[in-house]
């Protein structure tokens, strides 16, 4: 991977440099769009309408700043977080920052592995706990796809989630029955609060669902994969392209985050029952696994047969473009803190067997009812383990000793540093809901 793809000299046009550096962002940029997503976004609009937009525009910007401090990590040094982390920090840091980073992983591995299993279970209707189980297999994919190259892989998941982001921005913006209230967004984006009981943990999964820490791991890593020169106009011009890759990627991520959030309000929000084609009454109540009946937010515009079957492929590849990028943030991560090579698909099993043994724990103990609040909780780790990747991320670049000339300046010190200190105020603020959460989780009620 690295320094496997050409790029053009430094004062060649805008267009022909922005194809060499375009691809790493998107690839992080499914990230954004995974189960993890879909399951916060759906609970916030199903429990609070649009209550919790704010922290969707906010997770997203803090994302934006985050991903592209990253990027510029790996475009100056040549290294990725984690091989700063390891040559850069005391020798007895590597053990826990890689077990923390593993924690993560398997954190997003479990979301991917319920996502895979409610598609499963939508197309196929195999029970949702042997759907579970049979997302283990998926090393088998990943294998059977490696050979058609990442690019193509990425292509078809990117035009599976656009034509799902086009559905969705038809029913916003163009049939009645769907569209929103475009004043109640603008106030409820502007009006930031979290005072009804519930709202500060979904919005900690929902930052947990946007900010990833193994995807600051990978940007790193990915940018590399560039043939990046060492002079200063060939630094400038690769901070300035992959900067402009992360801002239209991640916006973008957002855009469809934010349109799942509001169809979840209107479809789900105070309401019992949706009537879809046909004359079919669909029942929901407070309780209800969302993102089970989250087809049904697209079926106004399609249908609830169709709709029912986009909704899962969809899933189904998000889940598993998601797989393929946690593998390789696994790999990066092993090999940075470690400097452990294992094949990839030893990594895949190993990963995806610690996704799969909660799952079929708590799924077995409390039924399929307990999909959404898994996904919730799996977003909230994610949370959680964020400022130990971010600290990292941001000392290493505001330093002059490590970036030189290249360090952050006071605008990115600003939002990175204060991205950073909101996260981890509102992780420890939130800590009891969360772990009182985890054990509703695991206990049910």
């Amino acid at each position: 991977m690295h320094g496997s793809v050409e790029v053009p000299h430094h004062q060649a046009g805008f267009w022909q440099q922005w194809r060499a550096f375009v691809g790493p962002a998107i690839l992080i940029s499914v990230g954004y769009m995974d189960p993890g997503n879909w399951g916060t976004d759906l609970q916030g609009g199903a429990q609070f309408k649009y209550g919790l937009l704010w922290v969707v525009g906010l997770a997203s910007l803090m994302a934006i700043f985050m991903q592209v401090i990253s990027a510029r990590l790996g475009v100056v040094t040549g290294k990725d977080l984690a091989q700063c982390c390891r040559d850069w920090y005391p020798r007895w840091t590597r053990w826990p920052n890689w077990l923390l980073s593993e924690v993560a992983i398997g954190a997003c591995d479990l979301a991917e592995v319920l996502g895979s299993a409610v598609a499963l279970n939508l197309l196929f209707h195999i029970p949702l706990l042997w759907a579970v189980i049979i997302t283990g297999l998926d090393v088998l994919l990943l294998l059977a796809l490696q050979r058609f190259g990442m690019r193509t892989i990425e292509a078809v998941v990117v035009l599976l989630i656009a034509t799902i982001g086009a559905c969705y921005f038809i029913e916003v913006f163009v049939l009645p029955q769907t569209r929103p209230s475009f004043l109640e967004m603008g106030q409820a984006l502007i009006s930031p609060h979290l005072r009804q009981a519930g709202m500060l943990y979904v919005a900690v999964g929902i930052i947990g669902a946007t900010v990833m820490p193994h995807n600051l791991y990978l940007h790193s890593a990915l940018v590399q994969s560039r043939q990046l020169q060492k002079d200063e106009p060939s630094i400038r011009s690769a901070i300035r392209f992959n900067s402009i890759d992360s801002i239209v990627a991640l916006t973008i991520a957002f855009f469809v985050n934010a349109a799942i959030l509001v169809l979840a309000a209107m479809v789900f929000f105070g309401k019992e029952s949706a009537t879809i084609a046909g004359g079919q009454l669909v029942k929901f109540n407070a309780d209800s696994d969302w993102i089970r009946v989250a087809y049904l937010t697209l079926a106004p515009l399609l249908g609830a047969g169709l709709a029912s079957t986009l909704f899962a492929v969809a899933l189904l590849a998000s889940g598993q473009s998601s797989t393929i990028t946690g593998t390789l943030a696994g790999q990066v991560v092993m090999e940075g803190f470690m400097h452990w090579r294992i094949k990839p698909w030893v990594r895949r099993l190993i990963t995806r067997t610690m996704a799969i043994l909660p799952a079929v724990f708590v799924i077995g103990l409390r039924g399929d009812s307990s999909v959404t609040d898994l996904l919730i909780l799996s977003q909230v780790v994610l949370a959680l383990q964020l400022p130990f990747a971010m600290f990292p991320l941001l000392h290493f670049t505001s330093s002059q000793k490590r970036m030189g000339t290249w360090k952050i300046g006071w605008f990115l010190l600003l939002a990175g540093w204060g991205s950073a200190m909101l996260i981890t105020a509102m992780d420890i603020y939130g800590l009891p809901d969360s772990l009182k959460a985890a054990w509703q989780v695991i206990v049910g009620g």
